[in-house]
């Protein structure tokens, strides 16, 4: 399994930079009101709840906001919230394949918005299955090496069902099947190893490499899709090489 790209490793820094941006604890509260809906307030007795709770103290959202946010999804306030999963595949530039993962309570919106942000972007929307073919949805952990080896990281979490870790330069990143992530979080911990990001993601089996001028395109339009109010993620098989990428921050 050939892993993420470049720019998802460049996606995964800017998460951790812009994690005090209101749209990210928009998306984090969104999580928490589904996770509420789907298996009740107590965390106890929800491990989704009380995950999507763990992430969104961890990028500091404020504890009052989260509380309204479970009452909210639990129906404790008399407020419905009823979001939709929606997910769209799409065409970028030079070949490269993207899923965009929605969240939304009005699909007529969602599609809306995210078709123009494409057409608009230079993109195509593709038929459903014409991209997702090329994704497998896997556990990923990003992780600072910190003088750690990738043998130091692959000890403590192989037991845990960790398949892969790929060294990523300034990082190291974990892939296991979705239902090990816990796991993996719970081994890396033990071992006093401490890790960025951990998500259900949807991975490249192969990448496409852009050029700098396919890559200033690709970027433009995976930015407007991720600026969009509905979009939770955006997943793409497109490679940045440090060149290219060298080239786009020169400019």
């Amino acid at each position: 399994m050939s892993g993420h790209s470049k720019w998802a490793t460049t996606k995964h820094k800017k998460a951790i930079i812009d994690s005090r941006r209101a749209k990210s604890f928009a998306k984090l509260i969104k999580n928490i009101e589904v996770a509420a809906r789907m298996g009740g307030p107590d965390l106890a007795g929800n491990p989704g709840l009380e995950l999507a709770v763990t992430k969104a103290k961890k990028t500091s959202v404020p504890n009052d906001n989260i509380d309204r946010a479970i009452k909210r999804g639990a129906g404790l306030t008399g407020e419905v919230v009823d979001y939709t999963e929606i997910m769209y595949e799409a065409r970028g530039p030079q070949g490269s394949a993207l899923l965009i993962e929605c969240l939304t309570d009005n699909k007529n919106r969602a599609a809306s918005e995210v078709r123009l942000a494409i057409s608009r972007n230079g993109g195509t929307i593709a038929d459903p299955g014409s991209v997702s073919y090329l994704f497998t949805r896997k556990g990923v952990v990003n992780l600072p090496k910190n003088g750690l080896s990738e043998d130091d990281v692959l000890m403590a979490v192989l037991d845990a069902g960790a398949e892969e870790v790929k060294d990523n330069g300034e990082t190291f990143e974990i892939h296991s099947e979705p239902g090990d992530l816990q796991a993996i979080r719970e081994a890396l911990t033990e071992a006093g190893i401490e890790y960025d990001t951990d998500e259900v993601e949807f991975v490249p089996s192969m990448q496409v490499e852009l050029d700098v001028d396919g890559a200033r395109k690709f970027l433009k339009l995976a930015d407007a899709l991720e600026d969009l109010d509905d979009v939770q993620n955006v997943y793409s098989n497109a490679d940045l090489s440090d060149e290219v990428q060298a080239a786009l921050e020169s400019e």
